[in-house]
């Protein structure tokens, strides 16, 4: 068989072993452009580092503040190593392309390390910006947060802050480095200015809860962020409960004890502090001075709400000095001597029941008045005029005695009290008569009835002296009795011997 041609190798020769040139083909590998793979002719693999570095990029670009996950970064480290690896054991026994001597591919690996090295290093500093930027937004929503909530009430708002505040405060605190942190003091002033803003248009008791929040701003803010802010609501947050309990003080409202307390308890060494007795006094003494006013009765009650309200502000403010509570003395005893002034206003407005209790108690609870014997006419008078209201129309006298003699009998078996008033208000009291009974409605129908004209039965009476005029007679029982108070009319004139009869039916009556 005829001799044919030497076969055709199927590649070029393997080349001795070279460890320049295989670490060479691992660092150009390391490149992440598979260049190590290019020098060696293997564009399989070369592409697939170009298909893993694409995915890289496509996953880290564009930085975000978030950053590369760590499973990405994991594979393809893991993918380089393989491909250096893989690339150093091809490259073992391959000659290269070009260029073809070791060293030289060696140095551009080398050169080319800078490739990823830089990226990464470049990457860094995008990401940091990323999250610059994401922090210095939250900043900004956080801003846009408060000022939104600045246009609210305050207790819808307090979320809002609350929220902002958290934002500041992680920033703050695991953030500190960064341009976002060193704008939260500017921050923090402007948070403080917008939750009290209340208080700088002077709307006092809207900016008590305001105030007293960012109180507390400090319990969880780092102190050297806040600096003279911590500090900033005290002597705001003194003046404005001062401010809105003297408002309510003076217009009557009961809040003012709490306002005043609160400033007691918490800023009892403030110059707000020291102005809470001076406005008590004043508020005391201006009520004192109505009691000779319009409205005397409206003044009393004005008084006696100031004396328990004082009273209970001292028991729980420490009073100390016993300021407060010789304030709520002095509202106590005006409001008790300007009953007989509430008294009298009520009589002359026709509230003759209100005008009786009042000038009773203060009858009895002001022994050696000098309006008490008055009180006392006044009440009686204005007992006569819940029956007899034209007995009302004039104010009673001290007047006593008279040129008129009048005689009342009792021909009836219950006690009574006969009240009298006109020129001259008086009442004496008047046993019942033994004997005596009650008329039956038959007995008053005729013409000839005349009760107390029994000459054989010795009738309780009792003889005074009245001027002339027109007197006002109501006679009442005691006790238990179900008789109805009568009344009469009597015009009195000289020349006359006048006689009242009090008798009972199914309601007592009178007659003279």
């Amino acid at each position: 068989m005829p001799p044919g041609p030497p076969p055709v190798p199927a590649g070029p020769p393997p080349a001795p072993p070279d460890a320049w040139r295989a670490l060479a083909v691992a660092l150009l590998n390391l490149s992440g452009l598979g260049l190590g793979y290019a020098l060696l002719r293997r564009w399989v693999a070369t592409a697939a580092c170009w298909v893993a570095t694409g995915l890289l990029l496509l996953f880290a670009l564009p930085a975000d503040a978030d950053g590369l996950p760590g499973a990405v970064l994991a594979c393809y480290a893991a993918v380089l190593l393989a491909a250096a690896v893989h690339g150093a054991i091809a490259g073992l026994r391959t000659p290269l392309a070009r260029p073809r001597r070791a060293p030289l591919a060696l140095l551009l690996g080398v050169v080319l390390l800078a490739v990823p090295a830089g990226g990464a290093l470049w990457y860094e500093d995008a990401h940091d910006e990323a999250v610059e930027q994401e922090l210095l937004g939250r900043v900004k929503r956080a801003d846009d947060l408060v000022a939104e909530s600045g246009r609210q009430s305050f207790g819808a708002a307090r979320p809002g802050y609350g929220t902002a505040l958290g934002v500041y405060r992680d920033i703050a605190v695991h953030h500190a480095g960064s341009r976002a942190a060193r704008q939260v003091p500017d921050r923090l002033r402007a948070y403080y200015a917008t939750v009290g803003a209340a208080y700088g248009h002077r709307r006092y008791c809207d900016a008590v809860e305001p105030l007293k929040y960012l109180r507390t701003v400090p319990d969880t803010m780092p102190e050297e962020q806040l600096g003279p802010l911590a500090r900033w609501p005290d002597d705001r947050l003194a003046n404005a409960l001062y401010e809105c309990g003297a408002r309510h003080l003076a217009s009557g409202e009961a809040d003012w004890v709490n306002r005043f307390g609160d400033l007691l308890g918490t800023f009892p060494r403030s110059g707000a502090a020291a102005k809470v007795v001076p406005a008590v006094d004043a508020a005391v003494t201006t009520a004192r001075k109505a009691v000779d006013g319009d409205e005397p009765c409206a003044a009393v009650e004005r008084l006696r709400d100031l004396d328990t309200r004082i009273a209970g502000l001292s028991r729980s403010a420490g009073d100390a000095d016993g300021r407060l509570a010789k304030a709520a003395g002095r509202a106590g005893r005006a409001g008790d001597a300007g009953a007989y002034a509430c008294g009298v206003d009520q009589y002359r407005d026709g509230d003759f029941d209100a005008a009786r209790k009042t000038m009773e108690q203060f009858a009895a609870g002001h022994k050696h008045d000098r309006n008490r014997a008055r009180a006392q006419k006044i009440a009686i008078a204005a007992e006569v005029a819940q029956t007899l209201p034209a007995a009302g129309k004039k104010l009673p006298t001290l007047a006593s005695g008279g040129s008129i003699s009048v005689t009342v009998k009792n021909d009836s078996p219950d006690d009574i009290t006969v009240l009298y008033t006109g020129p001259v208000t008086g009442s004496f009291t008047l046993k019942g008569c033994g004997g005596c009974k009650a008329y039956s409605l038959v007995d008053t129908a005729f013409s000839t009835f005349k009760p107390c004209n029994d000459s054989g039965r010795n009738y309780p009476q009792r003889t005074i002296s009245l001027p002339v005029g027109t007197t006002y007679f109501v006679h009442k029982p005691h006790g238990d009795s179900t008789a109805t108070p009568a009344s009469d009319t009597a015009r009195l004139r000289s020349g006359y011997i006048y006689t009242e009869c009090a008798y009972s039916t199914q309601r007592l009556g009178s007659g003279y």
